[in-house]
């Protein structure tokens, strides 16, 4: 065997969550049309997505939830279609509606969902002694689950998907609606977890939270986009950033979105952000167009495209591209009828 086909047969032995082709209809709508996925044991995959992207639906197919109405696949070493029972049995599974039972204790609830996943009664104390004391927990382990605030709610409901220690855990856009000190908290947990040994796949659609996951994939109308790490697809894009602080940054704006190579103009406060495509001088050109415009700048530099940058670029991009493939469809019903 070469040293390529024992990568390939490592990466393969690696691989917790392979999907290809994945489709999935409601009706006549197709929510997933076409994503392929695959994802390597102990990292933190983000699936990263607009509402109604398809995100949740793919999550659910992955976690046998639901039956796939085209592809294939394998979860934790399962089969998507004729083993869906088995992968519920091999993974945690926490969205932003995880049910506690707000009438328990944090203590009572991980004692209910340690028997619910099936953790044997000789090990369920110290397995769930332990989970207190790493979520930061113990104190609170008396405390009524409907009397906390989001955000310990949210830590708690984390603690109950993983009480059994599955080698993989779902999590579907879990910090929705938190604040942000406790969004970052929870991704110190997430990435806790993950160190001690457990892939974490997790939806999202904030993109800071997506510069904090090993891996990426952009899903759009049910297919995906990119997939790499966060600078790699960031890079693949293509995008040149400049910031600059103008008197009249509305007329620098208009005056910018006339050329093709200025993908976005976005303001953040008095900084006026500009990513351009296929620009190989993005300041000398920025500059140029506000002095022949005699619009007053200073402060005008470049700085890092981020994950947010690409992927709104990919988003219009494809949104463009629908919508062209749209109206030429409705145009040649047109003369067909005609």
């Amino acid at each position: 065997m070469t040293a390529t086909e024992e990568q390939a047969a490592r990466d393969g032995r690696d691989l917790v969550v392979e999907a290809s082709h994945l489709s999935r209809r409601f009706g006549s709508m197709l929510a997933v049309r076409d994503v392929s996925l695959a994802v390597r044991r102990g990292e933190i995959f983000g699936v990263l997505g607009p509402n109604g992207a398809g995100k949740s639906t793919t999550i659910r197919m992955l976690c046998g939830i639901l039956d796939p109405s085209g592809g294939s696949g394998k979860v934790v070493g399962y089969d998507l279609i004729t083993q869906a029972e088995l992968i519920k049995t091999r993974i945690g599974y926490m969205t932003q509606r995880f049910s506690l039972y707000e009438d328990l204790t944090v203590e009572e609830n991980l004692r209910f969902y340690a028997g619910i996943y099936g953790v044997r009664r000789a090990e369920r104390k110290v397995r769930i002694e332990g989970i207190l004391t790493r979520t930061g927990l113990a104190e609170r382990r008396a405390q009524i689950a409907g009397t906390l605030s989001g955000g310990w709610k949210q830590r708690v409901a984390l603690a109950c998907a993983t009480v059994h220690e599955p080698p993989l855990l779902f999590l579907d856009e879990p910090t929705a609606g938190v604040d942000p000190v406790s969004r970052r908290q929870f991704w110190n947990q997430i990435h806790r977890v993950a160190a001690e040994g457990t892939t974490v796949l997790v939806t999202t659609h904030y993109m800071d939270e997506a510069e904090r996951c090993h891996r990426l994939a952009f899903i759009f109308r049910g297919e995906v986009l990119a997939v790499g790490t966060p600078r790699e697809v960031v890079e693949a894009r293509g995008l040149s950033v400049v910031e600059v602080v103008c008197e009249d940054s509305v007329r620098a704006a208009d005056a910018l979105h006339e050329h093709e190579v200025v993908d976005e103009v976005t303001f953040l406060g008095e900084v006026m952000r500009v990513a351009l495509r296929g620009c190989p001088d993005p300041e000398g050109f920025v500059r140029r167009e506000l002095e022949q415009h005699r619009i007053a700048f200073r402060d005008l530099h470049s700085t890092r495209a981020n994950v947010e940058d690409a992927f709104v670029s990919m988003v219009r991009a494809e949104q463009a591209r629908a919508d062209a493939e749209s109206v030429a469809a409705v145009s040649a019903k047109g003369r067909s009828a005609s």
